[in-house]
């Protein structure tokens, strides 16, 4: 089994006593991570919010009947959780009267589930992101040499949990995952009228990525008005399926000021939209898997190791560009991703005029591991 990081940050929490919210994609691992809490079989109690008789047993429930449901059970785990009408009075139905209990919630969709819980829950829960598998995950589940080894195959099929295990199915189970999951998932709590016009959208953005995208342009692409794009990118961005890089603007006069990158949150769903499995060696996009690949990597880095800044890239009309900027204390890093360890950048002077930078770095597959891993 791989260990995922979060495990050890929820169980150094626990004695907080505060409700565990984790949300996910579905299928990357948030009911194997409660497993990895090695919480007592015999004292937990599973309720899935996909099952209809679950969703009718929490709904507009008293305390008493809760009492009665859950027993003497001090571990309550509710997948799915944003399924369940009212479950946030739910929730702070457990966590006020059931004292000895350890309420542990899993979510699909940010937005539904957000919704439903932040106003009951206040001062009552931690939230955690987890993430497809990480290289730093992987790393520690059989070491670096291996892990970079296998960088080909993790920039075409991603990081799911399903895929790493199950060689010579990704196609297929990738498929199904961006399919009959993700799509299943946006399509119930989105609102969505035009499915085709949602299919389209993923489409050209996955035909995008490391590019500035205009919400114009893709409305002209798709056939849908401006105010349904950026609806879709937002409910696409809830659903953890895709994020936005801002570009930095402040000091420079001719910088890019309110442009946008989209990048996927794994490179096999990414593939799958496109249906396009090639093997890396023969692929013409090799550059923008990589990009996302890297972007989405530091970004699960910066959650797991407690981030609390912000990122963007930087982009002027001449072209200038940083791809990827974090920002901390006021405090600037940056970084350049390159394919090629022969290609040497340099920090644009003008950004470097303009803003305070702690450091630079132009990172490759070869030193990876410099921005990926835990410094010891």
């Amino acid at each position: 089994m791989i260990v995922r990081l979060l495990s050890e940050s929820i169980i150094g929490n626990l004695p907080l006593k505060k409700t565990v919210v984790i949300l996910g994609a579905r299928q990357v691992g948030k009911t194997t991570l409660i497993q990895q809490l090695n919480l007592k079989k015999s004292d937990t109690l599973i309720l899935n919010g996909d099952e209809p008789d679950v969703r009718e047993l929490l709904t507009n429930i008293n305390s008493s009947r809760l009492k009665n449901i859950l027993g003497d059970k001090r571990n309550i785990i509710i997948d799915e959780a944003q399924l369940i009408p009212e479950i946030g009075l739910t929730m702070k139905l457990i966590s006020d009267q059931l004292k000895d209990v350890q309420l542990y919630v899993s979510g699909s969709s940010s937005i539904e589930l957000a919704n439903k819980i932040n106003e009951p829950l206040t001062g009552r829960k931690l939230e955690y992101h987890l993430f497809p598998v990480s290289f730093a995950e992987m790393v520690k589940h059989h070491g670096l040499l291996e892990e970079k080894r296998q960088l080909p195959h993790r920039l075409v099929f991603g990081c799911y949990p399903e895929i790493i295990t199950s060689p010579g199915n990704e196609a297929l189970l990738l498929k199904n995952i961006a399919g009959s999951y993700l799509f299943k998932d946006i399509l119930s709590f989105g609102d969505i009228k035009k499915p085709v016009v949602l299919e389209k959208l993923l489409k050209a953005l996955a035909l995008q990525i490391g590019s500035e995208v205009s919400f114009n342009e893709l409305s002209q692409l798709v056939g849908a008005d401006k105010e349904t794009i950026e609806r879709y990118i937002d409910l696409l961005e809830k659903a953890f399926i895709v994020f936005r890089l801002n570009a930095l603007n402040r000091n420079v006069r001719n910088e890019i000021k309110k442009g946008k990158k989209i990048y996927f949150n794994d490179n096999g769903i990414r593939n799958a939209v496109i249906g396009n499995f090639l093997l890396w060696e023969t692929r013409a996009d090799k550059g923008a898997l990589w990009e996302n690949y890297i972007v989405s990597e530091r970004i699960k880095y910066l959650n797991y190791n407690g981030f609390y800044g912000n990122y963007y890239f930087w982009r002027t009309t001449q072209q200038q560009e940083i791809d990827f900027i974090e920002e901390q204390d006021g405090m600037l890093n940056a970084f350049e991703f390159k394919l090629s360890d022969t290609k040497k950048t340099k920090l644009s002077s003008s950004f470097q005029n303009a803003y305070a930078v702690n450091q630079y770095h132009t990172i490759s597959p070869s030193n990876m591991e410099d921005i990926l891993l835990p410094t010891i």
